[in-house]
């Protein structure tokens, strides 16, 4: 379901010549959703892009170096204030890109 939602996003971008570079090249779908109990977002819901940077630093350098799977543990707080640890193999997903960009709509938008 989300592959497709990619492709077909992918196939409208690449539609539109200054956006068809900003397609989606690999995908995943986190092990646990981001929570502010565990100081991934604010209680405003914001991402705290720092502090998933760093408690996700292993899965974000699998995501670049070409690697299809990780294996990740995390610890997690409950709402009742206990502890625990998710332990999970994360699937990394290469999207399919549609056309490329001609280089004037690139230059076009770089400027």
């Amino acid at each position: 379901m989300i592959a497709r939602n990619v492709d077909e996003t992918n196939r409208r971008l690449s539609k539109e010549p200054m956006m068809a570079g900003a397609q989606i090249k690999r995908f995943l779908i986190l092990h646990k959703e981001l929570d502010a109990d565990d100081g991934e977002l604010t209680r405003t819901q914001k991402v705290r892009r720092a502090f998933v940077d760093e408690r996700y630093s292993e899965l974000i350098a699998a995501f670049y170096d070409g690697s299809t799977e990780k294996y990740v543990e995390t610890e997690v707080t409950y709402e009742d204030g206990r502890k625990g640890k998710i332990r999970a193999t994360v699937r990394i997903a290469d999207a399919r890109v549609h056309g490329s960009p001609s280089p004037r709509a690139v230059r076009e938008a770089a400027e």
